[in-house]
């Protein structure tokens, strides 16, 4: 007798990634109660299972949603304000004063939603962002479809969220309580970064983190002026100063990570510590190139971010993943670092582990939430496929995204976004394009016509 279950998926290639390196053909993925049951041969499923819903994807390799390990989703209203300069620049004198302006909860829920969309349709099932005002970015995630992680932001200076860093750790904590036990939304302590943190409430988020079973969320060793103002004010470099502080352990996400030494990657990999990869963020702030076939040789666990709009222009992270590993075979100048099943694996498995969802999302196992996302290999460009895995890598991108599925619930079908109202949000956008005015920066001439 069959068993009766919500859904079966019939692809061309099935990418599980676990275990590392196979790739399928012509087997099914079945789906019930928002959970994989089953990955079998396809002729199997057919016999096993019958399902209320049945897609079959001929030209189409299935795989698990991309995480995004991190972001500020709600800058997505500010993409293209400011671009050309180097970080501690953008942010002083551009990012922060238009925030201080212009932020409230109504830019976090219009600016996240629009973010929600744009990675859905890029494949993006679950992102883990930093930003304020939670509870809007809560209503924008349920509104969408997306899984999202919520960092409860600290800094010690005043935003439009919070005056000091006991407003930001009070509304973040009140924020948890009325959020927490939400389908498809968990939390983390998300204090910014060494110059924007004093030891107190680095002390106090680690302490917070323990309490409440969360991931440490901070920006690290992203320019070489963080590492040079933390040996002037502190003494050392800021690694060692989060260390002496209680910061390290296996939940923390170190976000950037470019300037590194090797015994500063030996000890993030002791600690189990993650790291969060933003290559496009970095290079467009000029702000270095991570060591990553450094970091994954000490045993690092690396996922990949996008970082914010602001910063990147896109919530894209195939071009993350493509960007990262071509970025380490030239600096290293070795082919065979950081190959495609690796890219991969850091833009699925890599950042769910990092947020201690490794268990439930960033594989296709059975007894994992079914987030997964189909890939249409039809278009001209990708044919011949002799390897479905280096095409996803190095010949298509977001674009080729036709299905999106979060806990089995479609949120992107053959292209169209099922919950959002893709007009609306342009409509919003358009009108934040009109409330912010952006400072004029210094920019290349037009050419004339």
């Amino acid at each position: 007798m069959q068993q009766a279950v919500e859904l079966l998926i019939f692809p061309r290639w099935l990418l599980p990634i676990i275990p590392a390196g196979l790739v399928l053909e012509r087997h099914a993925l079945v789906v019930d109660k928002g959970h994989i049951v089953a990955v079998l041969p396809a002729h199997e499923a057919r016999e096993r299972f019958v399902a209320r819903e049945t897609e079959t994807l001929e030209t189409h390799l299935l795989m698990p949603g991309l995480v995004n390990l991190h972001c500020h989703a709600a800058m997505s209203l500010l993409r293209g304000i400011a671009d050309d300069l180097p970080l501690s620049t953008w942010l002083s004198e551009h990012i922060w004063p238009a925030e201080a302006k212009h932020v409230s909860p109504r830019f976090v829920y219009e600016g996240t939603l629009l973010a929600c969309a744009e990675m859905l349709r890029g494949g993006v099932t679950c992102f883990n962002d930093m930003y304020f005002f939670p509870e809007a970015a809560a209503e924008a995630v349920r509104a969408s479809g997306i899984r999202a992680v919520l960092g409860l932001t600290v800094l010690d200076f005043p935003s439009a969220y919070a005056k000091e860093a006991e407003g930001y750790f009070a509304q973040g904590l009140a924020a948890h309580k009325a959020l927490r036990g939400r389908p498809q939304l968990s939390f983390c302590m998300a204090p910014h970064a060494p110059y924007s943190v004093s030891d107190g409430s680095f002390k106090r988020a680690v302490a917070l983190a323990k309490e409440l079973h969360m991931p440490l969320h901070t920006h690290l060793h992203e320019t070489r002026d963080e590492i040079n103002q933390s040996l002037k004010v502190h003494g050392v470099r800021p690694l060692e100063r989060l260390h002496q502080l209680g910061l390290l352990g296996p939940k923390l996400i170190a976000v950037h990570a470019v300037h590194l030494k090797a015994q500063e990657m030996a000890l993030l990999a002791s600690c189990g510590a993650s790291v969060a990869h933003c290559p496009t963020s970095n290079l467009k702030h000029g702000s270095g190139i991570a060591p990553l076939a450094s970091l994954l040789e000490a045993g690092v666990n690396v996922g990949l971010g996008t970082d914010g709009a602001a910063s990147n222009s896109r919530f894209n992270l195939f071009e993350e993943m493509r960007l990262a590993a071509l970025l380490a075979k030239g600096s290293t100048e070795k082919a065979c670092v950081v190959e495609a099943h690796s890219a991969l694996a850091m833009a699925t498995i890599g950042g769910a582990r990092a947020l201690g969802l490794g268990d439930d999302i960033g594989s296709l196992e059975a007894g994992k939430a079914a987030d997964l996302c189909a890939v249409d290999f039809s278009a001209l460009h990708l044919s011949p496929c002799y390897n479905p895995v280096s095409h996803l890598l190095y010949a298509t991108g977001g674009e080729a995204i036709s299905h999106v599925w979060v806990e089995g619930k479609a949120q992107l079908k053959k292209g169209t976004l099922v919950h959002v109202e893709e007009e609306a949000l342009k409509a919003a956008a358009a009108a934040w394009q009109q409330e912010i005015k952006p400072k004029a920066t210094k920019q290349a001439p037009l050419a004339s016509s």
